[in-house]
């Protein structure tokens, strides 16, 4: 089996979260699924939420899109920074002036690792387009604030494994799996490297009606883990699995 790799990057990324929209508006922490579906849509030239159906058309399009996300800031934690600025369009504000002071959080400077399943015309599609470095329409992470930056794209072999313990490199449903807490006494353990996890809930999918997101929460982390029923696919330097 094959996947498209790229790496995805860009000075800053803001993938808002819709529950907060006084004060500030806040960011989750990684690029999450819909939100990546709407990068490689824009690469095809698919239509966001203009588009007259029961989802966005690069929604539609794209959902059953079987992806793996490698964070590749350390520990998968990016920082983020509060961005203070000024909205001076007409419409922005009913004060006097029209000005809307707007308060924006950030991340700073985020790269992932994107792997696409090849198992579809579409992933095809798009896997073309990428390698051969053309759009339709210009990516962004988040916000048109925030270019994307694509790049080391190409196609690489997957390997399934049949062992249903491994340490992850990418983000997983923490549902699917069951951390194995290292046992302090445990000799095979030759470095004494600190284990970490990064944990947060981010978007898998849209609902059908009223397009609100709907959530699972991930994990990413040094130890290993279990997994229930997904398969484990290794690469040259990484171990996967696809949501």
């Amino acid at each position: 089996m094959q996947a498209l790799k790229f790496t995805l990057s860009g000075t800053n990324a803001f993938f808002k979260k819709p529950e907060v929209n006084t004060y500030c508006y806040f960011t989750y922490g990684q690029i999450h699924k819909v939100a990546l579906l709407g990068i490689l849509g824009s690469i095809v030239g698919y239509k966001g939420y203009g588009y007259e159906g029961t989802y966005p058309q690069f929604y539609e399009k794209l959902k059953k899109l079987k992806v793996s996300i490698v964070p590749q800031n350390p520990q998968g934690y990016i920082q983020k920074k509060v961005q203070v600025f000024n909205n001076t369009v007409g419409y922005a504000s009913q004060e006097q002036g029209g000005n809307l002071i707007v308060r924006e959080q950030w991340l700073e400077r985020p790269v992932w690792d994107i792997y696409v399943l090849m198992e579809s015309k579409e992933a095809e599609k798009i896997a073309e387009m990428i390698l051969k470095r053309k759009c339709v329409y210009i990516p962004y992470l988040g916000k048109n604030d925030h270019l994307a930056d694509i790049y080391d794209a190409k196609i690489v072999e997957l390997e399934s494994l049949s062992c249903k313990n491994a340490i992850l490199s990418c983000l997983y449903i923490k549902k699917d799996g069951k951390l194995n807490i290292a046992d302090e006494d445990d000799e095979d353990d030759e470095e004494d490297i600190p284990e970490f996890k990064y944990e947060e809930k981010l978007p898998v999918g849209l609902d059908s009606q009223l397009n609100l997101y709907e959530y699972e929460t991930f994990c990413y982390t040094n130890m290993k883990v279990t997994l229930k029923e997904k398969e484990i696919f290794k690469t040259e330097d990484s171990t996967l699995v696809f949501y």
